[in-house]
């Protein structure tokens, strides 16, 4: 089995949490799951998924995991009891939040945005699951101020990382009206039909209190990187429409 390649992510002042962005690359699931799926719900072996997901897990040595059954909505759970890799998720929502160091957060993506989130003191992370739909209801801006509030922090003290997703020359809107409406406009181009999605969520997490300095992304587009991500919309245009999931995962070092 080779090794799974991921992109490691450093908020530069807060040495204590650790992000991490997987890729495709490395694992044993096969073709079109190919090669390190690590979602249980997209029709791929489930000794195979197992098998990524406790290999992601030891080489970040995180002590436990939590994930959703993400349903694009705006529900988020605090400090979830975690379980091991090789457990199906329980609970349904599209975000998570922890205190508990060695825990990791984990955000199932193919396209959507996985949005990691770090307070100053390294002592609280939340991980949030946006895809277009999550835009339209700002759960970007809903989500920080959920974070906050279970914690008692100011949101200007909150840091932000996207990952890879859905570029802004590959998210294709035919039927913006319908899916948006006016109030994302500015985001459209219509010579394209195509929507900025990366900027929306900056925009969301700005309004929400996030100075602007620290707000980041990663802008590798996964629709456009076919040998390093999964995309659901490139393998909807296939006959099957089955592709796996990376993830975005956020924890704090253990002491």
């Amino acid at each position: 089995m080779a090794a799974i390649a991921f992109f490691p992510y450093q908020f530069i002042d807060i040495p204590n949490v650790a992000c991490a962005f997987t890729s495709r690359r490395g694992g044993i699931s096969e073709p079109p799951h190919d090669s390190t799926n690590l979602s249980f719900d997209v029709n791929d072996d489930e000794q195979a998924v197992q098998t990524n997901r406790r290999a992601i897990f030891d080489r970040l040595k995180l002590n436990g995991w939590c994930e959703l059954n993400q349903i694009h909505g705006d529900i988020i759970h605090c400090d979830p009891e975690p379980t091991q890799p090789e457990i199906h998720a329980t609970l349904d929502g599209d975000g998570l939040t922890t205190a508990t160091p060695g825990i990791g957060l984990v955000i199932k993506t193919a396209d959507c945005q996985p949005i990691l989130l770090a307070h100053r003191s390294g002592k609280y992370i939340a991980g949030l699951h946006a895809g277009w739909r999550g835009n339209k209801i700002n759960f970007p801006g809903s989500g920080v101020r959920r974070f906050c509030e279970q914690y008692a922090l100011k949101p200007e003290d909150v840091f932000a990382v996207r990952g890879p997703s859905l570029g802004p020359d590959a998210a294709e809107f035919i039927n913006f009206d319908k899916d948006f409406g006016p109030n994302f406009k500015s985001y459209f181009n219509p010579t394209t039909n195509t929507v900025d999605l990366w900027q929306i969520t900056r925009d969301q997490l700005m309004d929400a209190g996030l100075p602007e300095n620290q707000i980041f992304g990663m802008n590798l587009c996964t629709m456009g990187l076919d040998d390093t991500f999964f995309s659901y919309r490139k393998a909807c245009k296939t006959p099957n429409r089955d592709t796996g999931r990376q993830a975005g995962i956020i924890w704090i070092r253990g002491e």
